[in-house]
C-alpha cells in the first residue's frame, strides 16, 4: 500500500509558541528614520473595532478607486509625557548607558511605577549636551488618567528612539523634549503607515487539536481522540520540535507591519467616533485617537506600541477618502 502524504498541521512560523514575558512589548529594532530629528515611537490603548466605507487607495488592487467596506480598529492615544533622556554607546557586549537626565515631571504620576527622580540640575544637562554617544533615547510614560476605558491609573514607562542624520542635532532635540508632552502627531499623519507591536489574546494551556488543528483520531481509537497518533520513531530517540504538542496558546508578542492610518481624531467631542452605547469592554473614547485599517493584536484596553515603518517603501503620503465610519451600537441591538 502506498504511503499517504499530506501537508503538516499548523504553521511553524512563530515557533516556539511561548508566553510573552510582559503585557507591554519592547521594541527590539528601530528603523533609520528621516534625516531630521524625529521621535520614532508612540503608544496607545486598543479600544475596539468597527467598519468604514472608503475609496480603495491601493493602486494595484482590482477595486482601486471604488468604494468598499473595510474593517477598522480604533486606538486611543493620549499624549505621552517625556520624563527623561538617555545616551547609549555601542560596546562589544551591547549598548551601555553613558549619560541620562530627568525632567521636573519625574516625581508625579510616574512615581506609581518607579521611585521619583529629582530634576537634573544645570551641570548634568551641560554634561549631557557635550557627551558623545551612538544612540539617543527618550524616556516616556503614558497618561491613563486621561482616559476612562481602563481602570488602571499606573503609567507605563518605556523608551523611544530619536532618529536623525547628525548626532548633535538628535541630542539637542532630545534635550528640548524632556519635561514636555508629545502628541501622536509627532509620529504619524493620516494616510501614513505605522508598525504595531502588541501581545495577542491569551488562551492558556491548550491541547493538540485546539493549538495546531490536527485531525481527530478515528472513533475506535483507544483512550483518546483529541491527540496525535505518534510522537515520532524510536530512532532517533527524541521528540522533534516539529511534532504538534499541547502548550501555551495566545499571549504571544506579535508585530504587524505597515498598518495604514485612516484618520487621526484629535477631539472626539467635536468629531464623535464612539458608537451608541460605547465600545464593548471599553466604553467611550474621550481622548485623541487614531483609526487604522485592519485588525490589531490583543484584547480591548491592552497597550500597543507604534513604530516608524521598518519595511515600508512607500514615500508618498495620500489622504484616504473615508465616505462613512460606522457609529452604530456594538451591543447587538
Amino acid at each position: 500500500m502506498a504511503r499517504r502524504h499530506r501537508p503538516r498541521r499548523g504553521s511553524l512560523a512563530f515557533s516556539p509558541r511561548s508566553r510573552s514575558v510582559r503585557p507591554v512589548p519592547r521594541v527590539r529594532s528601530w528603523p533609520e528614520g528621516p534625516k531630521t530629528p524625529t521621535i520614532e515611537g508612540f503608544a496607545g490603548y486598543k479600544v475596539g473595532m468597527s467598519h468604514a466605507f472608503i475609496v480603495d487607495y491601493r493602486k494595484r488592487s482590482t477595486t482601486a478607486g471604488q468604494e468598499l467596506a473595510v474593517p477598522v480598529t480604533v486606538v486611543e492615544v493620549p499624549p505621552l509625557q517625556i520624563v527623561g533622556a538617555r545616551l547609549y554607546r555601542r560596546e562589544p557586549y551591547g549598548m551601555r548607558v553613558v549619560r541620562e537626565i530627568w525632567g521636573a515631571n519625574a516625581t508625579g504620576d510616574v512615581g506609581r511605577r518607579i521611585p521619583g527622580h529629582p530634576e537634573s540640575p544645570a551641570p548634568e544637562r551641560d554634561a549631557f549636551a557635550s557627551t558623545e554617544a551612538d544612540e539617543v533615547r527618550l524616556i516616556a510614560y503614558t497618561q491613563p488618567q486621561l482616559i476612562t476605558g481602563t481602570g488602571s491609573k499606573t503609567p507605563t514607562l518605556f523608551e523611544l528612539r530619536v532618529s536623525g542624520e547628525k548626532f548633535p542635532e538628535r541630542r539637542a532635540f532630545a534635550l528640548s523634549k524632556v519635561g514636555q508632552e508629545v502628541p501622536v502627531d509627532q509620529l504619524t499623519k493620516e494616510g501614513e503607515f505605522v508598525d504595531v507591536i502588541g501581545v495577542t489574546k491569551g488562551f492558556g494551556f491548550q491541547g493538540h487539536t485546539q493549538r495546531w488543528g490536527v485531525k481527530l483520531q478515528p472513533r475506535k481509537n483507544s483512550k483518546h481522540r483529541r491527540m496525535i497518533g505518534t510522537l515520532g520513531p524510536h530512532n532517533p530517540s527524541f521528540v522533534s520540535y516539529r511534532i504538534p504538542q499541547a502548550g501555551q496558546q495566545g499571549y504571544h508578542r506579535r508585530t504587524q507591519f505597515n498598518m495604514r492610518v485612516l484618520r487621526v481624531v484629535r477631539d472626539p467631542r467635536a468629531d464623535p467616533i464612539t458608537p451608541a452605547g460605547g465600545f464593548l469592554h471599553y466604553g467611550d473614547v474621550r481622548s485623541a485617537c487614531i483609526v487604522l485599517h485592519g485588525s490589531l493584536p490583543g484584547p480591548a484596553k491592552r497597550l500597543l506600541r507604534f513604530r516608524t515603518p521598518l519595511r515600508s517603501k512607500v514615500t508618498s503620503v495620500e489622504k484616504v477618502d473615508i465616505r462613512y465610519l460606522s457609529t452604530r451600537s456594538k451591543q447587538g441591538a
